[in-house]
């Protein structure tokens, strides 16, 4: 089947299933977005969920955040992992926010991955929610769906990137980078995977990355 052929198949599939897919984290506004991302590396989007309402509770702008000490800020999010390092980013951020940028986030990539704890999958993920900016945001579902539905090798996250940009229409690279994430949760998941009782793998996964995957050969590539 040709690249273009099982994309549109899978588009139509995920389009079936999750029309309307919601971003998993709770937020606002494009800065409680940021911090509830950031908060997210490491960390499940539930466990973030669980937080982000005692932490918004102190502050939920950038200056009201600058405000709040690190030590607040670490307790509040302390049972997500890599705490401390978070609030630090959290905090430094929050400032960096008003001093560059008037106490908004930016609508730009390059200014987003400046920021302490915003990487490229973070800033990515604020432009397409916050500003419907066409991004295609890599994490570990979409990375690992990728390779097994053929459409990356997996040497990479920065390569499945790449890929999928190519792949895909621009004007779907927001809604698709959500619905594959809930498929991945709901139909293709990471631990005890059975491609035949999964709707797309059923078809899309090769006999070869079945093998690899079985035998547990595959090349993770795997960041958030």
């Amino acid at each position: 089947m040709k690249r273009a052929e099982k994309a549109d198949r899978i588009q139509a599939i995920l389009d079936a299933r999750f029309p309307s897919p919601a971003v998993p984290l709770h937020h606002s506004d494009p800065f409680t977005l940021l911090v509830a991302v950031l908060l997210s590396a490491q960390c499940t989007d539930e466990r973030v969920n669980q937080v982000t309402p005692g932490l918004f509770a102190l502050a939920r702008t950038p200056d009201e955040m600058q405000r709040v000490s690190v030590a607040k800020i670490l307790s509040a999010i302390r049972s997500c992992g890599l705490a401390p390092q978070k609030a630090e980013a959290i905090a430094k951020t929050s400032a960096l926010l008003v001093e560059r940028h008037g106490g908004q986030v930016p609508c730009d990539q390059e200014a987003l991955e400046a920021l302490p704890g915003v990487g490229h999958k973070t800033a990515s993920v604020v432009l397409a929610q916050a500003f419907s900016v066409p991004t295609f945001p890599i994490d570990t579902h979409i990375h690992r769906l990728a390779w097994r539905w053929g459409l990356s090798n997996g040497s990479s996250v920065e390569r499945t990137e790449r890929d999928l940009v190519r792949t895909f229409p621009k004007e779907h690279w927001n809604k698709l980078h959500l619905q594959i994430i809930w498929f991945g949760r709901a139909h293709c998941p990471a631990l005890r995977h059975q491609p035949d009782a999964c709707p797309i793998c059923v078809w899309a996964m090769s006999k070869a990355r079945r093998a690899a995957e079985a035998a547990g050969k595959r090349r993770s590539g795997n960041r958030g």
